[in-house]
């Protein structure tokens, strides 16, 4: 809860200010602060913060797939007039919460928040959560594992324990007991724990973890998907020149693009603040206040342009700003180069600033001129005007409205490399995780800026180029490319899906824009920033305070010790949960009497849970985090079936020396039997602990943590002393001869030696331990 009170997302909301003359203002709020009529203002990439009763609406596009589950969109229409019988999720004027904007603009009235909306009362009863991953799977197949274990031990021992004691009670309430001890209790606990001191560390490192499985997936992680922008980049853009479609300096595309970015409105971003900022920082005098914004066309990444339409006095235009132009109206577009020449039929001469067909030639000029600039590592835009009649203008068609256009250059920007994003991904890729680029950007550009930051650009495509492959070809494409130019957001969503079902990859995601959104929700690790469209926030698993890439390193090796950690819990706790059950299973065949006592059972359990708390707080050997580490289904019963039998190997040791050494096998000598076993098998259990832990020889090559040495030394020792005690007279335990430890030192050197030559051989056949 704390953590969340970092994340903030802010909502452009209607507010009145003053308390005698009141004046109506354009805030923001954060979006708990929304109440029920407020007025809010909305725009691409923007969540609805309740549900909203339309009061304006441009070009609006709405993804209702949190609320459906399906990818496709919806247009909204404020003035329409709704039918009673209209099902609710196809209301054309009614926005609900969690929904997000695709594309447009509007106003509307919040009518409920809360408890109150229509999303609340559907996951009131249903809950949306992402499919189980591959270790949620793996812990669910090892959890239905022992309860077939349960299934079939459990009446073999109830009954073999009835055929001894002839006591069918106490027969049922030690199966019973068998089966609490079959079960790996502290699970929920070690596995949490793990994830919550991840989630801590990160938080230290400006990284707030919303979904706490995400760090184990991040753990095994092995490609990084990454959009350029502000990722790669330091997001912080200026402007470096403004030519005509010759490549010559022109003051005029710089005031229209300047034009564009003042009069704009809906999704401003740092390319607008770049040229604002260059216009008054070097002196420019653009008399905008003498131009009236008429409307606007907004971006979307379909057309990847926008459009503003302006209009001023006739006797404003006396100056050539605007030629031709006799309506004193037009209609100014800047966007994606390729989108803004496929809009226009004219360009602009140089000389005489007339204009002509736009013709191949001239498109092939413009075009290899911005391949230079991209080669630079610039980003270029398009810029084109047309001019309109006021009367005839008509906001219902924007198709219309950007056609026919004259060409009159383009712009070029800048946005340098960020110093750490070269280091953080060297680090990555020596972690495992490769890195692929995934932008809309151009691909010169993105090539450019991969060759700064070491990315291999050897293997590189665009969306366009991709769209032509059929499905084999596509997804063996995927699997080669590191460079992946002009996405558009469904591409991107196709690629991270390839990557998994295909190349079975565990794959992150770290976007920032709406255009990214998509991907987000299907990646298994959804990475976004705190400065990111609210829509990619509200999607993201994991959000970085800052949008540096070294936070992901520290964040790749957290969730592999995390891993390692909850690996060593359910490894050391099946072979010594199985291994106990087998022994007791063994010992009931034989003996009249039951090897342990159902409290004494319980208790032995209890205190190994108590040992085996301190886990998360262990360490991992220093080799572990450099490589993904991911779940596999087989492993589990193959390290049981290696592992386990070793320890039932030396437990029925001690059966044997209690039946021949001591003649503890008579109904007589049952309490001596019952505390030289629970002794044993606390030991031993504990001993387990260390073997388990590591891949190297325990206590010599490599010792645990300090606060596991306390937790296991503390239950040995109350193991121990226990029989001495007066619980130990309760529990029926009784004093043990001094030859019994000495038998168990021996025991435990031969399960040791044992053990450890049992475990390199494992590590030779399966090429791995934990």
């Amino acid at each position: 809860m704390q953590l969340s009170e970092l994340l903030k997302s802010p909502v452009r909301v209607q507010r009145c200010a003053g308390r005698v003359i009141q004046t109506e203002l354009v805030v923001q709020i954060d979006q708990r602060d929304i109440v029920p009529g407020d007025i809010v203002y909305f725009s691409p990439g923007d969540l609805f913060p309740g549900d909203v009763r339309l009061l304006t609406a441009k070009e609006l596009v709405v993804s209702q797939s949190s609320l459906t589950g399906e990818s496709g969109t919806m247009e909204k229409i404020a003035n329409i007039r709704e039918d009673r019988r209209t099902p609710l999720l196809e209301l054309k004027n009614i926005c609900f919460m969690g929904t997000s904007v695709v594309s447009g603009s509007g106003t509307g009235l919040v009518i409920s928040t809360g408890s109150n909306t229509y999303m609340s009362t559907i996951f009131a009863t249903l809950g949306k959560e992402k499919p189980p991953d591959a270790f949620e799977k793996g812990v669910l197949c090892a959890s239905y594992a022992l309860i077939c274990i349960m299934v079939v031990v459990v009446p073999v021992i109830v009954l073999s324990d009835y055929h001894a004691t002839h006591n069918l009670s106490e027969s049922i309430i030690f199966g019973i007991s068998v089966a609490v001890a079959l079960t790996p209790q502290m699970l929920p606990l070690i596995v949490n724990t793990n994830l919550a001191k991840g989630a801590i560390a990160m938080a230290r490192g400006r990284c707030i973890v919303k979904s706490l499985s995400s760090i184990q997936n991040m753990g095994a992680m092995d490609i990084l998907c990454i959009d350029k922008t502000g990722t790669l980049t330091m997001d912080r853009v200026i402007v470096i020149h403004h030519l005509d479609s010759w490549g010559f300096p022109s003051e005029r595309v710089l005031k229209f693009a300047f034009l564009n970015s003042y009069f704009k409105t809906e999704l401003k971003g740092p390319i607008d603040d770049a040229i604002l900022a260059y216009v008054y920082t070097n002196g420019y005098r653009f008399q905008s206040s003498k131009w009236r914004k008429i409307d606007e066309v907004p971006f979307d990444f379909i057309r990847r342009r926008m459009s503003v339409i302006v209009e001023t006095d006739l006797n404003t235009i006396l100056d050539d700003t605007c030629p031709g132009i006799e309506t004193a109206s037009c209609v100014i577009t800047k966007g994606a180069l390729e989108e803004v020449l496929n809009i226009c039929t004219s360009i602009e001469q140089i000389d005489s600033g007339v204009t002509a067909a736009l013709t191949p030639e001239d498109r092939s000029r413009v075009l290899q001129k911005s391949e230079e600039l991209s080669n630079d590592g610039l980003r270029v835009l398009g810029v084109a005007i047309r001019k309109m009649k006021t009367k005839n203008i008509s906001m219902s068609n924007y198709t219309a409205i950007e056609s026919n256009m004259v060409f009159l250059g383009l712009i070029s920007f800048f946005d340098p490399p960020k110093d750490s994003a070269k280091q953080a991904l060297w680090q990555l890729a020596e972690r495992g995780v490769k890195a692929k680029v995934l932008t809309g950007d151009s691909l010169s550009l993105a090539i450019k800026v991969c060759k700064e930051v070491g990315i291999r650009t050897t293997h590189v495509i665009t969306g366009p180029d991709l769209e032509v492959l059929d499905h084999d070809e596509f997804h063996e494409t995927i699997k080669r490319v590191t460079v992946l130019a002009r996405l558009t957001p469904i591409q991107k969503l196709r690629v991270v899906q390839s990557l998994q079902k295909v190349g079975n990859h565990v794959v992150g995601f770290l976007g920032d824009g709406i255009n990214d959104s998509l991907a987000l929700d299907a990646a298994d690790v959804g990475i976004s920033v705190d400065s990111a469209a609210s829509v990619a926030k509200n999607l993201a698993d994991i959000i970085l305070l800052e949008k540096d890439l070294n936070v992901l390193v520290s964040g790749v090796e957290r969730g592999r010790l995390t891993y390692g950690n909850t690996m060593k819990y359910i490894k050391m706790s099946l072979v010594a949960n199985i291994s106990s059950v087998i022994s007791l299973l063994i010992a009931t065949l034989f003996l009249r009497f039951e090897p342990l006592t159902p409290r004494q059972l319980l208790t032995q359990n209890f205190l190994y849970n108590i040992g085996q708390i301190a886990i998360p707080w262990d360490k991992m050997e220093e080799g572990y985090a450099k490589s993904p580490q991911r779940w596999s289904s087989k492993e589990l019963p193959i390290f049981m079936l290696w592992n386990g039998p070793v320890c039932s190997i030396f437990d029925v040791a001690t059966f044997l020396f209690l039946w021949f050494y001591y003649g503890a096998y008579r109904v007589s000598a049952s309490e001596f039997f019952h505390t030289a076993w629970f002794v044993e098998g606390l030991l031993m259990q504990a001993l387990i602990i260390h073997m388990v832990r590591t891949e190297k020889i325990p206590f010599i090559q490599d010792m645990a943590s300090w606060p596991v040495i306390f937790s296991t030394i503390t239950v040995t020792a109350v193991g121990i002393i226990i029989p001495f005690t007066p619980v130990g007279k309760v529990m029926g335990l009784t004093y043990l001869p001094l030859s019994y430890y000495g038998f168990l030192v021996i025991l435990f050197l031969g399960y040791f030696t044992l053990g450890q030559v049992v475990k390199r051989a494992y590590i030779l056949t399966n090429r791995q331990w934990l």
